[in-house]
């Protein structure tokens, strides 16, 4: 039977009262009192995630309402500083943390603990295109290291203004672009094996790369997810007079060109495997929806997409989050649901068989970062 994201009446019912209060500031307040306390923050990919939506926050709060925000990263910084590194992808991304504390506090102990963190990314094993692997025991690119990477690269630009970091980006992106994406629809199949043998990571299934392209052969939603969201971001913090910046517009209008049409127009999801819709086994995902509508809000922002074109999906989002894929798990806080769960490389049957979640610092902090861009969105 086919799992669907729709929750009984009674619980939306029962949420009614709560989405009349601000999301932003439930799911905000659920990350960090309930999901991941500061002084409990583990050194990971997920929780860099939601470390990112507090930045988010952070820079879209008055002088006066910072203060918190500033506290949470400092904490978590300062609780995992001796085993902050940069060794892997998952590890580069919390970096994000201590370039962050560098940036705004000028301090010399988070400057030099995110240069060491910049030092282990140099050193990290890499294809033979220059993409840096997502494992390091054996060499594959896959989409979700791009965001990872970005998370860390472009807030050290941000606070050094160095070059070098965009051209480190810009490199991973090509590299990954190259590897995995698809140039008629210009999605990305999550995953690229860069020799002749398999290996078993322990988490993706065994012999997931073809044969003769070592591509993996799905198009996962939240994979995309993380390529739309870094390719937008990348393009709000650089100059468009930047060299790298008309290269990665065509990559971000190539990817963003065939998601609407993949949207569920009644619940205003997206699918675990974007391309198939009407397979009973398939479900809609919310973390990829979350992303890839903010991707969409940024991009109307930048003037890089059509309102008219992006809006309809950005608006059916929104409404089919708030309805369908927040709930209410303990006391006054909402909570993400309808999330895939961690997840690594396969088949089709494996994604479908990936474990629905409620929470976690990617569905939290992509929840959060898309309801604030869809705050700036004009209502008629």
């Amino acid at each position: 039977m086919r799992r669907t994201i729709f929750l009984s009446l009674f619980l939306c019912f029962s949420l009614t009262s709560i989405h009349a209060q601000n999301w932003i500031d439930s799911l905000d307040r659920y990350g960090r009192e309930v999901y991941m306390p500061a002084e409990k923050y583990v050194w990971d990919w997920g929780q860099a995630t939601f470390l990112n939506s507090l930045i988010h926050l952070y820079q879209t709060k008055p002088n006066s309402e910072k203060a918190p925000y500033l506290q949470y990263i400092r904490t978590a910084m300062d609780k995992t500083f001796d085993v902050a590194n940069g060794k892997h992808p998952n590890a580069i991304a919390s970096g994000i943390g201590m370039a962050f504390l560098a940036r705004i506090t000028k301090e010399e102990k988070y400057k030099t603990k995110a240069q060491a963190i910049y030092q282990d990314y140099l050193n990290a094993p890499r294809s033979k295109n220059g993409g840096i692997s997502h494992r390091t025991e054996t060499v594959e690119l896959w989409d979700d290291t791009v965001y990872m990477l970005n998370m860390f690269l472009m807030e050290m630009y941000r606070g050094s203004g160095d070059e070098k970091y965009l051209a480190h980006i810009y490199t991973q992106i090509r590299a990954h672009s190259q590897s995995l994406a698809n140039p008629e629809t210009g999605l990305w199949v999550h995953a690229w094996d860069d020799d002749d043998l398999d290996f078993d990571d322990g988490c993706s299934v065994l012999g997931w790369p073809d044969k003769k392209t070592r591509k993996s052969s799905e198009y996962w939603g939240r994979a995309n997810g993380w390529v739309t969201m870094t390719l937008v971001d990348v393009l709000s913090t650089i100059s468009p007079k930047s060299n790298y910046y008309e290269p990665l517009k065509k990559e971000f209008l190539a990817i963003m060109r065939t998601l609407p049409s993949l949207q569920n127009k009644q619940s205003g999801h997206w699918y675990q495997l974007l391309l198939y819709p009407q397979d009973a086994k398939n479900w809609e995902e919310s973390s990829c929806t979350a992303m890839f509508a903010y991707s969409m809000a940024k991009g109307i922002e930048l003037g890089l997409l059509s309102s008219k074109d992006y809006l309809p999906s950005i608006h059916l989002a929104y409404q089919g989050l708030k309805k369908y894929s927040l709930v209410q798990p303990k006391g006054p806080y909402l909570c993400p649901s309808r999330v895939s769960g961690g997840t690594c490389v396969g088949m089709k049957e494996y994604y479908y068989g990936r474990p629905i979640v409620e929470g976690q610092g990617f569905g939290i902090g992509s929840f959060i970062m898309f309801a604030l861009e869809y705050q700036k969105i004009p209502k008629s």
